[in-house]
């Protein structure tokens, strides 16, 4: 068995940055990274590594990469995973899933590319009853 026989491909899990209404009158809204989870069983060990990267006013810059770890994410549910500066939009955004699955690894880059992030590319993210932009 070689290694691409370990790794599965990954359906039905997507990634969605939305959004939301910051409590603070006349503020802007807050957005938000989501791991939604759209098949009939459960993630389970799932890690997720993020970072940003790219040319923001002139400069090179990478963020730090955070990595998560959620023992099991339900079958049709979501999680929301981080907090997201808007000013960050301007880079690419990289989000690294993987879990495991009847005993078998799947893993999935999650790329939300330089200015993608804008209300043209909205679309209705599920299960959130939301609009955001949304990577399957």
């Amino acid at each position: 068995m070689n290694i691409q026989q370990l790794h599965e491909k990954v359906e039905n899990v997507v990634v969605a940055v939305v959004p939301e209404e910051n409590p603070q009158p006349g503020t802007l809204p807050e957005w938000y990274v989501y791991l939604i989870n759209l098949r009939p069983e459960p993630l389970e060990g799932v890690i997720v590594s993020s970072k940003g990267y790219g040319e923001l006013e002139g400069k090179e810059i990478k963020t730090s990469v955070l990595r998560q770890f959620i023992d099991k994410l339900p079958e049709y549910s979501f999680i929301k995973l981080e907090w997201i500066e808007p000013k960050l939009f301007g880079i690419t955004n990289e989000f690294w899933v993987s879990y495991y699955q009847h005993g078998r690894i799947f893993d999935k880059q999650y790329v939300f590319v330089t200015d993608s992030i804008i209300q043209d590319n909205f679309s209705e993210v599920p299960l959130l009853e939301k609009r955001g932009v949304v990577i399957r």
